[in-house]
């Protein structure tokens, strides 16, 4: 119920409700059946007549005698007086009046008014006289109006001195009484054609056109019977009135429900619209309509049978609901829109992508930059322009913008090989530059693509998405996105949480590989290598989580957690014998922060250790966002007396460019080239003029990925200072190295 209660549908019956305990349906419903009765016009009846005596200005009890006389000699069927009775002014007058009324037994009555409409009181009806009637029946004549005081029904009886008088509409109609205490006029009557006979005819005899023999007859002063306002024609005299009313009583049913007759068909209309709510496409537009045509015509149909529902509350309720749903729409339409006018990534993700088709990502390198340089107003032009010429390209008229620079769309599905040729082709077209007004803008654009055609669309956005920022990040124009990888996902994402886990519990630990000095056949240093052992994934390789608390902002806490422990060991070795030197690495995320050199010297002061025997080792520096800051970083680590080294040399940026820019005190050459030496003279002589080069600079050279004898002394030939690798030892946890370390101290050299 609550839920409902929070619907539009069920928001909009509340409102209704409230507002129709205000009345303020009221103007909605005199509107409709003004309308109404304007436009459904048909003849009264010619069993009654009307016979009016304002062809006569003065009228005596002996004149309205004599007319009495001469109407019944037409054989009326019942005679209703109603005029005024000028008793007391002749006597003789008077008497016959009153005889002649008689005369008529109960087939005559006479007629007393309200003097305005809502007024049933005993002293707003002029009451004939019994001395000027004797015992002739009396029926009044009063209606209720509405808050324009059009008339709208009348009671069956009205209560005067404590006696019950019928009104003139129901006696006219046969009713003494009906189910409800009220009826309602049939306002389609037309007063105009009810039928009239001027009283000089009776008194003259004439032949009269209608004939008056078994007929109703009024006798009436149309001049004399108040006006009153009357649906579709506003003020008519207020007989016409009383006959419209005996119309509405003499159709099949006389029911209403008075001041509950909106709820049946608000309830009905409430019904439609929730039936509809579920309808898709046409079909629901289609739906809507006939409600609105129900609620429109069913009151009419069911007022033509005598049955009187107002439409004032549906028609509320439908205005409110349908105000409110196009405010929802106007809104939706709003959030589903980007601020250039194209469909935002929300619209995509609530649709549903056609059968056979690929999602494709396209997202703009250095889009936010480029709309830096632009003027507001040119923002959108600028996603416009690119949404083109993807349409352009794709073929694909709808073309979703993400603010951020990203562009979606569904793409047909096609051989992978062929899908990745029309990528490329598609990255053609961004070659020549973008002209938005006065500015020209050279655009890189990327692309991911999920062909997982199974999952849901957020999940294939969401897919589509991170492959297209991993193509950007990496340089590559398409990234394609594996299902298997969705099964990795949850891990991935929750990674930093479980780094915390496994740094609490020891499922993370330090391990520690051995670096060899060549020309001493000792230990001389080793490297702090992170492992990860989970007890249900087993090892995990530390690229797949390093890479993780890199993008997660973790990497910090863990290379000085690394830093704190190598310190400890590097103490502990020192403390046995000659100088040994521990390298740990230092992430690129890292390089170029503030905080960095603060927080190395502030560790190995606290920790109470000369920095030189801690060697640094940088590598991947394509990915440090501010070159110049992480170059001084560098040098005041230098300064404080740290060793530095560059890692992983003669791969991606360590290069002999990067030899000249950073101040380093060793080279370590990739295992690339190391590992292929005795197979390979090429690399080979790159690895002996690479010692070389870096003994003529005044550095010492390590060489990684040594797996074999020969490879070892091929090195210790070219005059390499160290060795590291699986021939030499593993990576292990502190003891074992530890009682490796002091029996090399005690051997002074091994077979290696």
């Amino acid at each position: 119920m609550r839920q409902f209660l929070r619907s539009t549908l069920g928001l909009s019956l509340l409102a209704t409700l409230l507002l129709a305990m205000l009345s303020a349906g009221d103007p909605l419903a005199h509107v409709y059946w003004n309308v109404v009765f304007k436009n459904m016009r048909r003849d009264a009846s010619p069993s009654t007549i009307l016979v009016t005596v304002d062809d006569r200005k003065e009228w005596t009890t002996a004149d309205q005698a004599e007319l009495l006389e001469k109407l019944r000699r037409q054989m009326p069927r019942r005679v209703f007086f109603d005029l005024d009775i000028p008793a007391g002014k002749d006597r003789a007058g008077d008497a016959a009046l009153r005889q002649a009324l008689q005369s008529f037994g109960d087939d005559l009555a006479v007629v007393a008014r309200a003097g305005k409409v809502d007024d049933f009181d005993q002293r707003s009806f002029a009451m004939p006289s019994p001395d000027a009637i004797g015992r002739t029946n009396v029926v009044v004549a009063a209606w209720h109006s509405n808050f324009v005081y059009f008339a709208i029904s009348a009671p069956y009886v009205v209560k005067i001195k404590s006696r019950d008088y019928p009104t003139l509409s129901a006696v006219l109609a046969g009713y003494r009484n009906g189910v409800e205490s009220e009826y309602y006029p049939d306002f389609s009557v037309d007063p105009q054609s009810i039928p009239k006979v001027r009283s000089a005819d009776i008194l003259n005899g004439a032949a009269v056109p209608t004939g008056l023999a078994g007929r109703t007859v009024i006798l009436t002063s149309l001049e004399r019977v108040p006006p009153i306002l009357y649906f579709g024609h506003r003020l008519v005299p207020a007989v016409a009135l009383d006959i419209a009313g005996a119309e509405g009583l003499g159709l099949p049913f006389s029911v209403s429900f008075g001041a509950f007759g909106a709820i049946p068909i608000l309830l009905l209309a409430a019904l439609m619209i929730a039936s509809g709510a579920r309808k898709q496409g046409t079909l629901k537009l289609a739906w809507y309509a006939g409600t609105v045509a129900t609620v429109i015509v069913l009151p009419i149909a069911l007022r033509k049978q005598g049955i009187v529902f107002s439409p004032d509350g549906a028609l509320i309720f439908l205005v409110i609901y349908g105000s409110v749903r196009l405010w929802q729409k106007r809104a939706r339409r709003i959030q589903l829109t980007s601020a250039a006018g194209l469909p935002n990534l929300l619209a995509l993700t609530n649709g549903t992508m056609p059968v056979g088709s690929d999602m494709v990502v396209a997202v703009v390198a250095r889009y936010e930059e480029m709309l830096a340089t632009l003027p507001r107003d040119l923002h959108g032009d600028f996603a416009r322009a690119i949404a083109r010429r993807i349409t352009a390209g794709s073929g694909t008229e709808t073309i979703y913008h993400g603010e951020s620079g990203q562009f979606a769309w569904a793409e047909e599905a096609r051989p992978l090989e062929t899908q990745l040729d029309h990528l490329e082709g598609m990255r053609a077209l961004f070659a020549s530059p973008l002209q938005i007004g006065a500015y020209t803008f050279d655009t890189n654009i990327h692309f991911g693509l999920d062909r997982n055609e199974g999952l849901d669309v957020p999940t294939r956005l969401n897919s589509a998405l991170a492959s297209a920022n991993e193509a950007m990040a990496s340089g590559r124009s398409i990234e394609l996105f594996e299902a298997s990888r969705l099964a990795e996902a949850p891990w991935e994402l929750s990674l930093h949480a479980r780094i915390e886990e496994g740094l609490r519990n020891g499922e993370i630990w330090l391990a520690f590989q051995p670096q060899w000095d060549l020309t001493e056949n000792r230990i001389c240093g080793g490297e702090a290598l992170i492992r990860w052992n989970h007890p249900t994934r087993g090892a995990i390789a530390p690229d797949a989580f390093i890479l993780q608390a890199e993008r997660a902002g973790r990497i910090d806490a863990l290379t000085y957690w690394v830093l704190d422990l190598a310190i400890s060991a590097t103490l502990a070795l020192n403390a046995r014998g000659p100088r040994f030197q521990m390298s740990i690495n230092l992430s690129a995320q890292m390089v170029d922060k503030a905080d960095l050199v603060r927080n190395f010297a502030e560790i190995t002061r606290r920790r109470g250790i000369d920095p030189s025997l801690l060697t640094v080792e940088i590598t991947e520096t394509s990915s440090v966002r501010n070159r110049p800051a992480a170059c001084r970083n560098l040098t005041r680590l230098r300064e404080l007396g740290f060793r530095l080294s560059i890692d992983d040399f003669g791969t991606g940026e360590a290069s002999l460019a990067y030899l000249a820019d950073l101040p380093s005190d060793e080279l370590k050459i990739d295992r690339r080239f190391v590992a292929r030496m005795s197979t390979s003279p090429r690399d080979r002589i790159i690895v002996a003029n690479t010692i070389s080069l870096a003994h003529a600079l005044g550095q010492s050279v390590v060489a990684e990925g040594i797996e074999d004898a020969s490879t070892l002394q091929m090195l210790r030939e070219m005059g390499c200072d160290c060795a590291q690798g699986y021939h030499l030892g593993k990576p292990i946890a502190f003891a074992e190295f530890e009682r490796d370390y002091d029996v090399s101290l005690q051997e002074r050299r091994w077979t290696v």
